[in-house]
């Protein structure tokens, strides 16, 4: 990991601002001489866009990235005990969601930023020239699921973070992460019916209506199987590796190996379980309170009676938070007795549903 220097050419620091106006709010940004109108409802998603298009326009090796934090003094962060770790982009945001940043910083600097998420390489890749035909050969012999669906959803839960506001539902959490891996290269998203009543999702036209509210999707009023929508996130419509990669990850967020979840399981636990799936093992995990807490959308104090909701369910075996550190652990179940998973899924069926 390399320091910043002063130097214009390694400076990779973008700020964007949405400011009020008359006609709706404009995005003023310090390396762009105009200030673009933008809807409201798209405004965070028009301030990501804008800041990747920066991002892939200012591209640079690897080796030539550093951190730009200690060049300001480090002022994104509290004092931590030093620099370390690879060269990532953390995309931070104000607590009034107007002040947009993407920048350079070191693992270390990145984690001790509040409100950050750190943006998935596969989340700026460059455009992709149409898939040769032999890929669809190699598509019926891709072996089973594995560390790189783990890491790409967690990477995508990551993402969603961000940017999706704060109060958003664990229910359309899930729903945006099934959107974000199936969309093809044009933004569109199609989901049949059957796919969203295995998810518990069917009927829920609250959830399309919350991620639209956000400026994350565009769902038309108008009833079709399958139900379609476009997205609006412009940072999601280049990721890389291809769409069949992004599909496989999707499909293994709906069984997350080594959890093994009711299907009647609600979405607050659903998700919490997701979360604790991306950072396992298949005998245990370990994870920071503070990404757990981000990339389920809930507080620290809610986060726990989850987990205990988990171990009450035979999901996870327990788990533990070192406040020392700030890391929870947790195990997992070693097996599972016949027949057991089809009681579990028969119990949270007739508990009554709590709100996502």
């Amino acid at each position: 990991m390399r320091l910043a220097s002063t130097h214009a050419t390694v400076q990779r620091i973008w700020t964007v601002h949405l400011r009020p106006q008359t006609n709706g709010p404009a995005l003023t940004c310090p390396r762009c001489a105009h200030s673009p109108a933008v809807q409201a409802v798209s405004a965070r998603s028009a301030a990501l866009t804008h800041l990747a298009h920066h991002a892939r326009a200012d591209a640079l090796p690897g080796h030539l990235r550093i951190c730009q934090c200690p060049a300001l003094g480090c002022r994104w962060h509290p004092r931590h005990r030093g620099y370390a770790g690879p060269v990532l982009l953390a995309l931070t945001c104000d607590r009034s969601g107007r002040t947009w940043r993407l920048a350079d910083a070191c693992a270390a600097c990145a984690a001790a930023m509040s409100r950050t998420a750190v943006v998935p390489p596969t989340l700026l890749g460059a455009d992709r020239t149409p898939t040769p035909p032999a890929t669809s050969h190699r598509a019926r012999n891709t072996p089973p699921f594995g560390p790189a669906e783990q890491q790409r959803v967690r990477e995508m839960l990551t993402y969603l973070a961000t940017a999706l506001p704060r109060f958003s539902s664990p229910a359309a959490r899930l729903l945006a992460l099934q959107c974000a891996l199936r969309t093809d290269r044009h933004g569109q998203i199609r989901m049949p019916h059957g796919f969203l009543r295995s998810m518990r999702l069917h009927g829920r036209a609250e959830l399309w209506l919350e991620l639209e509210h956000a400026g994350w999707l565009h769902h038309p009023r108008r009833r079709c199987s399958p139900v379609r929508a476009q997205l609006l996130d412009a940072a999601v419509l280049h990721q890389s590796p291809g769409r069949t990669a992004r599909i496989r990850a999707a499909q293994w967020a709906l069984h997350p190996t080594p959890l093994a979840l009711p299907p009647a399981l609600p979405s607050a636990l659903r998700l919490t379980a997701l979360a604790l799936a991306t950072h396992s093992t298949p005998a245990a995990g370990g994870g920071e309170l503070e990404t757990l807490t981000r990339q389920c959308g809930q507080p620290p104090q809610q986060l726990e009676d989850l987990l205990d909701q988990l171990v009450h369910a035979r999901i996870v075996s327990g788990w533990h938070h070192h406040h020392d550190s700030g890391e929870v652990q947790w195990e997992l179940p070693t097996h599972s007795p016949p027949g057991e998973d089809a009681v579990r899924s028969e119990a949270f069926s007739r508990q009554p549903r709590s709100s996502p």
